[in-house]
């Protein structure tokens, strides 16, 4: 049989390291094993109850037909109302685009600025879909080495990065994979640093609000016109709202790169589901419920954090800095490396097939030697799946006492 001819900028793509793990959880539970599954980077709330309410609300008025690419007007004056409100900024509703998930935001920003041949900043660790859209474009991924200053960019390391070629970087904080959180100070000197050299930045806030104290919860909204004309922004509810199978997402961008986006959607998902965006322009309307919403979330992880990473810390072989955000814990397990492990795909299979957890490869996020846990999970969960890595891997006496 005559293989399908994929197109370039398709065979340029990997495949999603992530949901692979997720599908490696499923198989064996097919088989009808007992697994622990700490690769999902998905909420393990329900999503709150007045905002389900409001998508009711929402498809009772008549909200089932087709809106504008770049959202309905209550959409994006909600999102910028709520950006201005929270953050003291200026967004302009013409300056918002819903996309369907933080995804497709993402993509959209990307496809619109970068051509064949740009230089594209990412720093590691890096979450898996940020370089396959660089190759879907046909541009070069310039990767950042971060492990020297504990997994934070600084601006420092984006200066020495800059070539020629750069058009754009890309930012996460809090950060999927490694939970950090880039100091707000950091933060506005990395974004000057690239409008003085004209250099485009696209930042990920979909973890926004998941930040610990005393880190704080910062947005690139909140920077003065001359940097934001720089700036997209590329939000979600997936994460804030625990919304990951409602798909909706959205951009904060300077109007002329807006629209771009909104062409380009134009052409492919037309725009999100027209009940799902009433839904959320409503719950933005309300900040102190949905925020409320939010610390209860926040309060979960925090109690998860402070319990496993010293729990991890405890495992022989095993290190982890404490997450400043998000609810990933980024272990470094080069401390098993010998005669038995050569590789942290090597320690995460052995996990999986010996006792069942299951734990992302950080090489997927470019940083071999470390796994990628997520604790979206119960305590009840983490508490099982320490006690079996435990068993696996050994307890390092020194620090358990």
């Amino acid at each position: 049989m005559t293989s399908f001819p994929v197109s370039d900028s398709a065979a340029r793509m990997q495949s999603s390291s992530t949901f692979k793990a997720m599908q490696a959880a499923a198989n064996l539970r097919e088989q009808g094993f007992d697994v622990i599954d700490l690769t999902v980077g998905e909420p393990d709330f329900p999503t709150p109850q007045f905002i389900k309410d409001l998508a009711v609300e929402g498809l009772n008025k008549g909200f089932t037909k087709y809106t504008p690419s770049a959202g309905l007007k209550t959409f994006v004056e909600s999102v910028a109302d709520f950006y201005n409100e929270q953050f003291g900024a200026t967004v302009l509703p013409t300056e918002v685009a819903a996309s369907c998930g933080g995804k497709q935001a993402l993509f959209n920003a990307v496809c619109t600025l970068v051509n064949p041949g740009d230089d594209v900043l990412i720093p590691k660790p890096y979450w898996v879909t940020f370089p396959e859209i660089v190759n879907f474009c046909g541009a070069n991924n310039v990767f950042i080495e971060t492990e020297e200053t504990d997994f934070i960019l600084t601006a420092d390391q984006v200066r020495d990065a800059i070539t020629e070629k750069t058009k754009l970087l890309i930012v996460n904080s809090p950060s999927n994979p490694s939970g950090r959180v880039i100091p707000t100070d950091e933060m506005r000197k990395i974004i000057e640093l690239c409008a003085e050299r004209e250099i485009y930045v696209l930042t990920d806030e979909c973890y926004l609000f998941f930040v610990y104290p005393p880190a704080e919860v910062f947005s690139s909204a909140a920077l003065p016109e001359e940097l934001r004309k720089y700036v997209c922004i590329a939000g979600s509810f997936s994460k804030t709202y625990a919304m990951t199978g409602w798909r909706i997402g959205y951009t904060i961008a300077p109007e002329s790169w807006t629209k771009a986006m909104t062409k380009l959607q134009s052409h492919s998902a037309s725009h999100p589901t027209a009940f799902v965006q009433y839904a959320c322009a409503k719950a933005l309307q309300q900040p102190e419920r949905s925020l409320a919403e939010v610390q209860t979330m926040l309060s979960e992880y925090k109690k998860r954090r402070d319990w496993l990473i010293p729990k991890i810390n405890e495992i022989n072989g095993l290190k982890c800095a404490m997450p400043e955000g998000a609810f990933y814990a980024f272990v470094d397990v080069r401390g098993l490396f010998g005669d038995r492990y050569s590789t942290s795909e090597q320690v995460s299979d052995h996990l999986l097939n010996e006792k069942h957890v299951v734990a992302t490869d950080g090489a997927a996020f470019g940083s071999e030697g470390f796994l990628r846990f997520s604790y979206a999970t119960s305590l009840e969960n983490l508490e099982t799946a320490v006690e079996r890595m435990s068993s696996l891997f050994g307890i390092d006496r020194a620090l358990a006492t």
